[in-house]
């Protein structure tokens, strides 16, 4: 979309976002160029009730054990997850005040159920033609596939949007963005002409939860209180940091259920959860042997910027200053569905998604399927 001089002119876009922890959607407005210019809008978190939270679970489990071969066994839940979105396209709209003929995009990222990019394959469960039959709004889905069949590994595809948004800021030079949610990942940015990397340090809050979960029942150890009270097995965390993926040179990716928390087996739920804790502090401490430089600061989003015991090993262990995103005045709940409404406008200006450092591929590659309404 361009003005008579030629000059690409800001979309309005939605972003949508069903993260690994599958506690619920969340949906952000961007006016955008898909460039340098990013202005945030209204947002809006929808949660997954307790049986689609254990159907989408459930879900997820059958495609890790069978792959792709389940795709049609998932029907039924993706067309709930399908509807799931449609719901809250139509409340952000309504708590914005908006006409929906004024959203020009939908950036529709899924649910991914599996991710296995050295087969060549992704898969986020969700139906783009259904969303955008449903809404009258143009999706972009499947943001993942072209990456992942030119070679690369199909994550993080956040990192243009964080880039985008810190050359608008005063800021750190290099600095890490440092998003914990299921799976952590850093995007490291240096100089403008310095070129972007990016990749998955380990787990996030996947492991904590699930421990925390099949422990007490509670979705998450809130503040990281039960770490705090616990003690950590330095043997345990050793054999952890063992597997070979913290040897391979990024960009690497992970599937949430990659590691598993049996290894904590045995241990009391204070010092399973501080055991668990641990690893995820080793593995983010890890990947700074990957960088250029080490950075100036830290600015942290996702759910782990609130668990304090996190934040604080970070602080400890970390070069540079730590800090959350809002420090920079964004929003961390609401960062990745912002980055897939901006991916949306680049990727129907056929602007690259991923580059060499962020994805592997060979050079840099646009994504995305475009879903138009079909004429009734």
């Amino acid at each position: 979309m361009a003005d008579r001089a030629g000059r690409a002119k800001p979309y309005l876009a939605l972003g949508l976002m069903s993260g690994t922890s599958r506690d619920g959607i969340d949906a952000a407005l961007v006016r955008t160029d898909g460039r340098h210019f990013v202005e945030p809008g209204e947002t809006l978190f929808l949660p997954y009730d307790a049986a689609f939270r254990a159907q989408l679970a459930q879900a997820v489990e059958q495609a890790r054990l069978y792959g792709i071969k389940t795709a049609e066994d998932l029907r039924d839940v993706e067309k709930s997850l399908t509807d799931f979105h449609v719901k809250a396209v139509h409340k952000l709209i309504e708590k914005a005040v908006l006409n929906p003929e004024a959203i020009d995009l939908i950036g529709f990222h899924g649910h991914t159920v599996y991710h296995a990019p050295q087969q060549r394959l992704t898969w986020q469960l969700g139906d783009g033609q259904a969303l955008c039959d449903t809404t009258g709004i143009a999706v972009v889905g499947d943001f993942r596939s072209n990456d992942v069949a030119q070679g690369g590994e199909g994550a993080p595809l956040a990192p243009a949007y964080h880039k985008a948004r810190l050359s608008n800021d005063d800021r750190c030079c290099p600095a890490v963005v440092l998003n914990i949610g299921g799976v952590s990942n850093v995007t490291w940015i240096g100089a403008d002409e310095e070129p972007l990397l990016s990749f998955d340090c380990g787990p996030g809050n996947a492991l904590i939860d699930d421990w925390i979960l099949a422990e007490t029942g509670y979705a998450f150890d809130q503040g990281g209180r039960i770490a705090g009270a616990g003690d950590v097995d330095e043997n345990i965390v050793l054999q952890l940091m063992s597997d070979s993926f913290f040897m391979q040179t990024p960009p690497k990716s992970l599937d949430r259920d990659a590691f598993a928390s049996e290894g904590v087996r045995g241990l009391s739920t204070e010092d399973g959860a501080a055991t668990l804790t641990a690893f995820t502090l080793e593995a983010i401490k890890a990947a700074q042997e990957h960088f250029p430089r080490p950075p100036q600061c830290w600015y942290v989003t996702g759910g782990g910027r609130f668990n304090e015991t996190l934040m604080d090993g970070l602080r400890q262990q970390l070069h540079g200053h730590v800090t959350t995103v809002e420090s920079l005045g964004w929003n961390g709940d609401f960062l990745e569905a912002e980055a897939f409404a901006y991916l949306a406008v680049r990727s129907v200006e056929n602007l690259p998604l991923s580059w060499p450092g962020t994805t592997g591929v060979s050079k840099p590659v646009t994504g995305g399927q475009l879903f138009k309404p079909r004429l009734k």
